[in-house]
């Protein structure tokens, strides 16, 4: 069937895709199966309970939740109510799901957890325009401004039974036009903006990305990012578009855990995520003895120049080839059940894989189809395909959309699935949509292979007193190449040299210190030891090898706590908000500076601060 609206969806699935086990989810340590009948029954009472309670056309409803069912069954309900989809992420602080909730003038919130339902509570009376509250847990007292999902389900039940044709009636009345969602930009700098998508621009983004990518029926695709973002609720889209099965991970947390019960064959995630996993298999050689650890890290090293001789289309000598065979049965078997052993390909988006990840995956059997978006393009622009990778690149432009670099290399775009708009917000609307192009404020280039290459963003980079430009992303990438350091902001607007907030990967940072005799157990005793202290000045040389003069790191701090969603210094797709943490840390910050260049021997030294 023709599938015109998001809406369709669900009817699609009912006619072609019928599956004992379309969604999967685990409670009390075992995993479930929804069948796609139940998944669209769900939605269909859904559906009729938000039209009792009151829900239309246009009407904006906030999703506050984890992944999971309820979330899926809950956002096709919204939209097939003619309504509009408001994702927030649930680990928002209060104060920016209030402001959003403002913004968008939703009238309904539903919300999952009892410590963010009273939190919509007690904001109520800040909340002019919202007049239900429900909740996706079971309501224990208080009954007051809220009701429970399952009491809207039932209610829908009943009007079904009483009028069997509503649904359809509902769901056919929405339009390609009519708006399915507004997103509020996690922005790694200024104020969020409402992103208003239609259900036209997401059809066509979804079907575009389903041109490109080969998702069948037969796939188990594993859920970790938030669905709150329009990076994994356009692949959600996608995944049910195609029939596929969807388990949802119990958290970012036990993800690894998830891969290895699951074994799915898609899953989509970041490049902090893959930072991750790359660090854990670098440290599983690390751990070994010689003659084993010898055998790793050649087996590492052999599965990168088998990648890049694959997709650079040349041949693999003999020798090679025996390599990569023997390495296969030695190690990459082994590395590949970690991820349960059947994976087809991730996905990367958010910001830019580092090159050496991409290569080491591929090599050893593992495709990472690395992409390029925002929100305000729903959100896909490029893309690697399964049967042609360019290494460091964010693939080739999506069908149906033109892309074009501005001459100070900005990427534009242009097409089906660019934004109806910012929400309220004409005057950031037009400076943002230009005679139809969108701009997007990322900079880029071509490749030898017509692959877009995002080399970082405009609003990011910022001059020294010196009259140096600096885009700090890739220098970042380079400090995350170690597999000490889990995060890096670089620092130095209108400073006379740059810097860098360092964030350890302590589980590691630990192992290492156990292994090597040191006994601080408070994380800044640890930090300030002088063999931990000896680690980052290492890397941190080696990364000024490899950068000009004018942009090498003169000082740094090692951070005692990661960076944190709740606490604004993360996006809900993990990348740092540099004005929040520069904020955050903003004495440490001067304390660098006040030492100048005559005291960066000091200022170098690993000072943790909070």
């Amino acid at each position: 069937m023709d599938v015109r609206t998001l809406c369709d969806i669900p009817r699609q699935l009912l006619a072609d895709y019928r599956s004992s086990r379309q969604l999967l989810y685990k409670e009390d340590g075992a995993w479930k199966a929804i069948p796609t009948q139940d998944l669209c029954e769900r939605i269909r009472h859904l559906t009729l309970g938000l039209l009792a309670i009151g829900v239309g056309p246009g009407d904006r409803v906030a999703l506050i939740a984890q992944n999971g069912p309820e979330w899926t069954a809950t956002d096709y309900a919204i939209l097939s109510a003619g309504a509009v989809t408001v994702p927030i992420h649930p680990d928002l602080p209060q104060d920016q799901v209030e402001s959003i909730l403002v913004r968008s003038s939703a009238s309904v919130a539903v919300v999952a957890g009892r410590e963010r339902l009273e939190g919509i509570r007690g904001a109520a009376g800040r909340l002019p325009a919202l007049r239900e509250i429900v909740a996706i847990d079971p309501v224990e007292g208080g009954r007051e401004r809220a009701r429970s999902l399952h009491e809207v389900a039932r209610a829908g039940a009943r009007a079904d039974g009483v009028d069997p044709g509503a649904y359809e009636r509902a769901a056919a009345a929405v339009t390609p036009d009519d708006l399915a969602g507004i997103l509020y930009t996690s922005g790694t700098t200024g104020d969020p903006k409402g992103v208003m998508l239609t259900h036209a621009n997401l059809v066509h983004n979804m079907k575009a990305c389903c041109a490109a990518v080969p998702f069948v029926s037969s796939d188990l695709c594993l859920s970790f990012l938030p669905l709150a973002h329009a990076y994994e609720r356009l692949v959600e889209f996608c995944y049910l578009y195609r029939g596929a099965t969807i388990a949802y991970a119990e958290s970012l947390q036990a993800v690894p855990q998830n891969l290895r019960e699951v074994r799915p064959t898609i899953a989509c995630g970041v490049p902090r995520l893959f930072e991750r996993f790359y660090r854990r298999i670098l440290e599983t050689g690390d751990s070994l003895r010689s003659p084993g650890r010898h055998v790793f890290f050649w087996a590492i090293a052999t599965a990168r120049r088998r990648a890049v001789l694959k997709w650079s289309n040349r041949q693999a000598s003999a020798l090679l080839k025996i390599g990569w065979r023997a390495a296969d049965r030695l190690v990459y078997a082994r590395l590949r059940a970690r991820f349960g052993g059947r994976l087809r390909f991730f996905i990367s988006g958010g910001e830019p894989l580092q090159r050496e990840i991409a290569e080491l995956f591929n090599g050893m059997g593992i495709t990472i189809l690395e992409g390029y978006g925002l929100t305000e393009a729903s959100p896909v622009v490029s893309l690697n395909r399964p049967d042609f990778v360019c290494f460091g690149s964010a693939g080739k432009p999506l069908d149906g959309l033109e892309v074009r670099l501005a001459e100070d290399g900005e990427i534009q775009a242009r097409g089906p699935s660019v934004m109806k708009g910012y929400h309220d917000n004409p005057e950031g609307t037009r400076a943002a949509v230009r005679e139809g192009w969108l701009l997007t404020g990322d900079l880029g280039r071509w490749d030898g292979h017509g692959c877009l290459v995002v080399t970082g963003r405009r609003s990011e980079t910022f001059t020294t007193t010196a009259g140096k430009a600096v885009a700090p992303q890739p220098i970042e990438g380079l400090l995350r190449e170690d597999r000490f350091i889990a995060q890096a902001v670089v620092i130095g607007e209108g400073r006379p040299f740059l810097a860098a907030l360092i964030v350890p990967d302590f589980d590691r940072l630990r192992s290492y210190a156990a292994r090597k005799g040191v006994a601080a157990r408070e994380t800044g005793a640890l930090l300030r030891h002088p063999l931990i202290a000896a680690l980052f000045e290492r890397h941190l040389a080696r990364v000024n090898d490899r950068l000009e003069r004018a942009l090498r790191i003169e000082a740094f701090r090692v951070l005692e706590r990661e960076f944190r969603i709740e606490e604004g210094e993360l996006t809900p797709t993990l990348r740092c908000r540099r004005g929040a943490i520069e904020r955050r840390h903003a004495g440490l910050i001067e304390g660098i500076y006040a030492a100048g260049k005559a005291g960066a021997a000091t200022a170098r030294g690993p000072l943790a601060g909070s």
